[in-house]
This record gives structure tokens, sequence and C-alpha cells, in this order.
């Protein structure tokens, strides 16, 4: 029976994550990573407002992800509404035209570089690496391979952004005016005090790209994090002040949506990075009148073109796509469309077996933290209704594991859908609904319904990551012409995952949207165009005019 074999308890695979040697904890360090989850007296994080570190009167505590048996990992505060006014003093001291810009206090850039320098540097040592690594898997669960990727593409981030190239950031450009003594200059500006929402399936990486471009551009941010993974970014604040930042620099307040959504409407926050669900965005656009930039759900599809070559690697990049960190990405695959070919050469055969070797003992399955088991397989069952609809492979509950009922434990799973019963308007919206958990939907087209499949991409709602794969020059042009996804891989080694340092990683086809992690992303998400046009020159002679 798939994985039944292969599951230890999840106690055991905590054990053993924790095996991995932290030689010692960092000087900044407020937790040891190897005891949550297991000490009697959980560590207990806390918010910082005006360079205060501070305990709010109300904390949440958060279960053991792998064993409802074993103590909490942490408490978090639960600040209240009338506990924000020291957080909305603080927005409201910063004047629109930010802590820095390209006239004011421009030694910041410098010290920007500087910094992030300094946290390139710590997060490529190993044993600090190792540290954030253990942190990030005892609040959201994933593979050692994956946590430690996330710590390394955080690290990469910050060493490209040393020296001079945040102030690289804020370059100008000049225009030669009408006359002389006229020339005009576009500026990146900053917004001011702004706020991040980050979420909780890469507490590290998600939200230190977007903090920090943010801080280079010249903003307040106030942080909330997700509740689940608070101290991973608690942690990382206490590395920036050791790496030189000003503690007045960043808020981190930690409380629950709708106290967030408070000091957002009753401060001068001028701009939101949302970064989660399409109907928490949707609600925070409409309150705040449109001030969010936002990279909210991705429901993100794969298609596989008619020429079948290296089927091994295609099945493994599929199984990785749709369920490394248990399909907790919002670049995950959703949807694969399938050429009938791939089908004929034993794809999906592959793709099963892959899926089989999925352990909860190696953490390549872990907990589903927004989905309890029962709605997995209540999404599934309903699936399983479309006529011609059938398992392809998983669609139950774990074995042998002790994950809370408030979480999800489920066998990475695979639904077949035939392509037009897809399309059919009663069934189209479950058939593209974003779970974000180890699942996805699969479907096979012949040559001449490669129009069906061009049909249902725009139909979707989310245009986050896209792959298609295929090195049939014309195919892949046809389904490049006639898409929209902001980040899509394209050949055949094309991934709807990938890594936000190197490229753009944010969605297409939506003014709101949020880029992250490249130049690019930074400039448009943190800063806005300012233009001064110097007009100094009154010519000799010069004699008034009759007015107009």
């Amino acid at each position: 029976m798939m994985l039944s074999m292969r599951l230890p308890t999840s106690s055991a695979a905590l054990r053993r994550n924790s095996r991995r040697c932290i030689t010692s904890l960092p000087s900044w360090a407020t937790l040891d990573p190897t005891s949550l989850g297991s000490a009697t007296t959980p560590h207990s994080v806390t918010n910082l407002v005006n360079g205060q570190w501070t305990t709010p009167a109300k904390s949440l505590i958060l279960p053991n992800p792998m064993d409802k048996d074993a103590p909490p990992v942490c408490t978090v505060p639960d600040t209240q509404p009338e506990e924000l006014t020291p957080f909305i003093e603080s927005m409201n001291r910063i004047p629109k035209s930010g802590v820095h810009n390209p006239l004011k206090n421009v030694e910041r850039y410098l010290q920007f570089g500087e910094i992030s320098r300094k946290a390139g540097a710590a997060l490529s040592d190993p044993t600090i690496a190792e540290f954030f690594i253990q942190t990030i898997q005892k609040t959201v669960p994933k593979s050692h391979a994956q946590a430690a990727g996330e710590v390394k593409v955080t690290a990469d981030f910050l060493n490209n952004f040393g020296g001079d190239n945040v102030r690289f950031l804020a370059r100008s450009f000049g225009v030669p005016g009408d006359h002389y003594g006229q020339f005009s200059n576009g500026h990146r500006w900053p917004y001011g005090p702004v706020a991040i929402i980050a979420p909780f399936n890469f507490p590290l990486e998600i939200p230190v790209l977007q903090l920090m471009g943010a801080l280079f551009m010249g903003n307040k941010p106030v942080l909330k994090p997700a509740e689940k993974c608070a101290l991973v970014m608690e942690q990382f604040l206490h590395l920036l002040h050791d790496c030189g930042m000003d503690k007045n620099d960043v808020d981190l307040l930690n409380c629950q949506g709708p106290v967030a959504e408070s000091l957002i409407l009753n401060s001068n926050i001028r701009l939101t990075q949302f970064t989660g669900s399409s109907r928490v965005a949707d609600m925070l656009l409409e309150k705040t009148k449109g001030k969010v930039k936002i990279e909210d759900a991705g429901f993100d599809w794969k298609i596989l073109g008619p020429d079948v070559e290296d089927v091994d690697y295609v099945a493994w990049q599929c199984d990785q796509d749709a369920y490394a960190c248990s399909g907790q990405k919002c670049s995950a695959e959703s949807i694969l469309f399938a050429h009938e070919n791939w089908e004929k050469a034993g794809l999906f055969d592959k793709m099963k077996e892959n899926a089989s070797t999925r352990s909860l003992d190696d953490l390549s399955v872990a907990p589903v933290l927004t989905h309890t088991t029962k709605d997995f397989l209540g999404h599934t069952a309903r699936l399983l209704e479309i006529p011609g609809a059938k398992l392809m492979f998983g669609g139950k509950e774990l074995d042998n594991h002790n994950i809370p009922e408030v979480y999800g434990a489920v066998e990475p799973t695979a639904v077949f859908v035939p392509l037009k019963e897809m399309l059919k308007d009663e069934n189209f919206e479950v058939c593209t609904t974003e779970i974000f958990a180890p699942f996805q939907v699969v479907t096979t087209f012949a040559d001449d319904e490669r129009s069906l499949v061009i049909e249902a991409c725009e139909r979707m709602s989310n245009h986050l990551t896209a792959a298609v794969v295929s090195n049939d020059i014309e195919f892949q042009t046809a389904i490049l012409a006639n898409t929209v996804n902001g980040t899509t891989y394209a050949g055949r080694r094309a991934r709807t995952t990938g890594a936000p340092q190197n490229h753009w990683f944010g969605p297409a086809g939506d003014a709101r949207g949020a880029g992250i992690g490249t130049p690019e992303a930074i400039k448009m998400v943190w800063s806005c165009h300012r233009e001064i046009i110097m007009d100094t020159v009154v010519p000799s002679g010069w004699e008034q005019p009759k007015a107009t």
C-alpha cells in the first residue's frame, strides 16, 4: 500500500531531524531550535516596536505540527487592537518621503549594502544556516533539502545586494529639456510607512526578500508574519541587528488578521505588500482603496507537448513540482496537461512510483497546515464525481502519524479528469481550485485539442507560474504566445517551481501584482516614480510677454 510501509511515527521523524549538528548557537539567537517542540517551557516570540522588544498581554499557543502529544513549539503574541498605539505612532512618524531617498540620508543606501553583505555572509555560514534550517523545519515541516534551499536562496539574495547594489536600485535618469538650463531627472522614490503581510510556507525567504526590498528603497516597514512561523523572522531580525541595522528600522507585529487590518486602516501606512490567499487580498484591496501589491493564490499549470523524451526526468520534475513541501508552495504544480503521447510512454506510472517513495521519515511528506484531512479528502471526492474522473494515486490519510487534527495528514494525490469534462461550466471551478496540499489534477489532450488546453489556461483566475515542457518550437511558441503567467519556464527541463533570487517571480496580467527578488521587482513594488524638472536660467534680456 502506498506510503504505509514507509511512515514512522511523527516523533521519530522529529528526533532524526534534530540530530543534525548545530555546533554552537549564534550569539544573537534567543532560542535553541533543537528544543522547539520538546521543551516543557516553549519559546515565547515577542513584538518589536520603536526599537524595543515587547510582550503583549495575550498569546497563542502553537501546537507541535508533527506530534500532537508533544509540547508546543512556541507561543506567539496575540496583540489586541488596544495595544496597537505604539505601532500606529511608529508608522505615523515616518514622512511620505521615506527614511531615505535619492536626496535625503543617502548614506543609508551604503549602510544597507553593508548590512546585506554581512547578513548574506552569516546565512552562508554552515552553523547559522543549520540554525535557520532547523528553526524552519520545527514550524513548517519540510525536508532538510527544501529548508536548506530556502536558506540558500535567501543568502544568495542578500549577497546579490551587498556593496553598491542597493544604491544602484535607486539609479536616476536624466533627459535634456526644452531650453538652456532645463533638464528633467527621473527618481525612484519611497512610499514611507509600509506594511508586509507574509505567508507561512516560506517563513524566511519570502518575508526577508520583501522586507529587505522595502528597506533598500527607503521605507519603514512593519512586518506581520504568519503566526505559525513568526519565530523565524524574530530570529532573523536579531541577526540583522547584529549586522548593524538600527532596531528602529523595522517593527515586528505578531497578531491575527483583523488586528493587522486595524493597523493598516488606522495609521499612515501608504502601501501594503500581501502574499497569501486571494480572498484576503481582495478584502485588503477594497478596504485600502487599492493600496496593496499582491502575490496571491497560484493555481499553476504545466503542459507537456507532443515531443516525448527524457521521461524519467520529466516524471521526477512533475513529482517535485507537485509534492515537494507537501505541495505548500504558491508555485506548486496544480494541474498537468499531458499530451497523450506521454501517457503512452508510461509517464503516469512513473509519477505514481515517485510519489510512493515520499516519507514522513525525511519530511518529503509533511503536515498540511491550511487544510484538514477531512477537507482534503472531501475535495478529492468531489472531483471523483465528475464523469470519467479517476483516482490515479493517493487520496488517503497517512498511516502511522500523530499529526494534530487541525492540520492535514494526506498522501500525495493525483486525480485524472477528462479535458472536455473539466471545461464544462459546472466542473471548471472545482477543477481549478487551489488546494495548498500535495494534490494535482491531471488530464490529457490530443493533437487536435491544443486549443482546449489554451482555453483552460485563459479561463483560470491566477497567473503566477507555469511550465511548457517541450522542445517543439512551434508548440512551445503557440502556448507561450497565448498565455500570461508571470514566471513561465519552457523547454524539456521546464518546471513550475523555481528560485526567485536570480529571476523575476510574480504574477502577470494583474495590475496589482507584486514581484520578488530581482532589482526590477524591488523597484516596482517598493518605490514609485518621481520626476524633478530643473529649470534654472532666465535668459538675458527677457521681456514679459502678453498674458495668455
